[in-house]
């Protein structure tokens, strides 16, 4: 019997290996057999491998830890993540490149390489980002080239069939997933990120005080902007397989509000995630992006 390698979790053909429980002269014994599967079965869930760790850089000096995830449409890649994390004005945040961890070994997990994404073209943003009724959307999006991936890359990518159409599907205290790197907490041996489990916090479908984000219940970090925040679309497909979850929106940052007592107040545990329709836009062949450099 072949021994079991976690790190060598996913294959495209493998072996299961089955048991059963039989007797020999009055003791139990568990009896392992082999069982061939012809079909693609993933040890490893499909969301977690959509789900990158994103570190921000100003030239090769180290700035921040977030979170992004994959998304996929006509043929095009990118990375999405909070806006926050490529230019934040507030607090003079300007990185000007992006270090992304990809696994490159289908049949080893543990193999990763760190893909650099510059964030400008001379002083013009890569980036694309959308502005709506209340102001600047937290989300961006930048293409990646698939010439600078890999030869080999194992990962898995939303697409627009993972954005929920009708609102109604998802309900006040409706459970939810946010997937990221708290703290930069994670596998660090796999390279895989984290889970926190939350739930809606605001009327879903409607603009939380104008703005474009709903809210989620949850106790979350820094290091988690940029995180997605996902549904499970049905109990009756395994996670193991192609993606079987709802793209509902981008967490961003917690809230919190000016009169709490912080001696005698806890934290709200509220936070804001950005609805995810607005992937639609930004990935559209005319997307809006800055006016101007923000790296000057």
């Amino acid at each position: 019997m072949n021994s079991f390698n976690p790190e060598r979790s996913v294959k495209i053909t493998f072996v299961i290996l089955g048991a059963k429980r039989i007797e020999i002269k009055n003791r139990p014994v568990i009896v392992f057999f082999r069982v061939n599967v012809s079909r693609r079965t993933v040890l490893i869930e499909s969301l977690l491998v959509a789900v990158t760790r994103v570190s921000t850089f100003l030239a090769d000096k180290p700035l921040t830890g977030a979170t992004g995830f994959f998304f996929e449409r006509a043929g095009r890649l990118y990375l999405v993540t909070s806006r926050h994390v490529v230019l934040d004005e507030a607090s003079n945040h300007r990185p000007d490149r992006l270090e992304i961890e990809l696994h490159v070994d289908p049949k080893n997990i543990a193999v990763v390489t760190q893909l650099s994404i510059p964030l400008y073209r001379g002083n013009q943003p890569v980036w694309r980002q959308g502005v709506d009724s209340g102001g600047n959307v937290d989300i961006v999006a930048v293409e990646l080239q698939r010439t600078a991936l890999p030869q080999t890359i194992l990962l898995s990518t939303f697409t627009p069939d993972h954005l929920i159409t009708e609102f109604d599907q998802i309900e006040i205290g409706a459970p939810v997933l946010i997937v990221g790197f708290p703290l930069g907490f994670h596998d660090n041996l796999h390279h895989l990120p984290v889970a926190r489990q939350a739930a809606i916090a605001s009327a879903f479908g409607i603009r939380f005080q104008g703005q474009g984000y709903f809210l989620t219940d949850a106790s979350m970090h820094r290091g988690t902007s940029g995180a997605p925040v996902v549904a499970r679309m049905t109990t009756h497909r395994s996670g193991r397989g192609d993606l079987a979850w709802m793209l509902l929106g981008v967490h961003a940052a917690r809230l919190d509000v000016s009169n709490r007592d912080v001696n005698e107040d806890e934290r709200l545990n509220l936070n804001c995630a950005w609805y995810a329709d607005i992937l639609l836009t930004l990935t559209d062949e005319i997307a809006v992006t800055p006016e101007k450099s923000g790296n000057s």
